[in-house]
């Protein structure tokens, strides 16, 4: 759970959804997900059992259709979010400024990985057009020659550095500072984009 949820606080984001109307379980998880710009989204195991619990106070009911749980704020409910406006006014604060730091952490990965790959193609690229302009392809390809062998070498050990290089400044980039587990989740997945990429790219 995203470090702002804490002590309690996802509960009152919870009353304060629910304070806009009826909902279920899901549409509580998408909304959240859309307010951290799909950088969080709360499992269906953090949000059913705080739902649970707010029935059990007798701050939310529920009705069932179709096999489904459509909650809604009972009169309990909304007198606990008048008292506690002062606290859902700071919880929104830290909400807009964990939202911030997420994004600038996402743009941080995203713009190493761009740039990692960006530099990979360029040099698979120009390798390309050196073999292309080499007089084997000008005429029935020859054995392998040891210098071409050499420059594939080259080009691998050249690969492995970047690689290498990209790993030490991804890891520079997390021990600069502490990050919640919601950022390193959202780091991880970049990097699974990037890998995919990476697959296409080298198919």
């Amino acid at each position: 759970m995203t470090a702002v949820f804490s002590h309690g606080r996802l509960r009152l984001y919870l009353l304060k959804l629910l304070d806009d109307g009826p909902k279920h379980g899901y549409e509580l998880i998408r909304l959240l997900e859309d307010r951290f710009l799909g950088l969080y989204a709360p499992s269906a195991g953090t949000i059913y059992p705080r739902l649970q619990r707010l029935e059990a106070e007798g701050l939310v009911s529920h009705t069932a259709a179709g096999g489904r749980k459509t909650y809604d704020i009972t009169d309990a409910g909304r007198a606990e979010l008048r008292q506690r406006a002062d606290e859902l006014t700071a919880l929104e604060t830290d909400i807009a400024a964990s939202v911030a730091d997420l994004s600038t952490l996402a743009g941080e990965i995203r713009s190493e990985v761009r740039g990692s790959v960006r530099d990979l193609k360029r040099e698979l690229s120009e390798a390309t057009r050196q073999t292309r302009r080499s007089p084997r392809w000008e005429a029935p390809p020859p054995p392998r020659p040891a210098s071409s062998a050499g420059s594939q070498a080259e080009l691998l050990d050249e690969l492995d550095k970047r690689l290498a290089a990209f790993t030490a400044e991804v890891g520079r980039l997390v021990r600069a500072r502490q990050f919640s587990d919601t950022q390193l989740r959202t780091a991880v997945r970049l990097l699974d984009g990037a890998l995919d990429g990476l697959r296409r790219l080298l198919r």
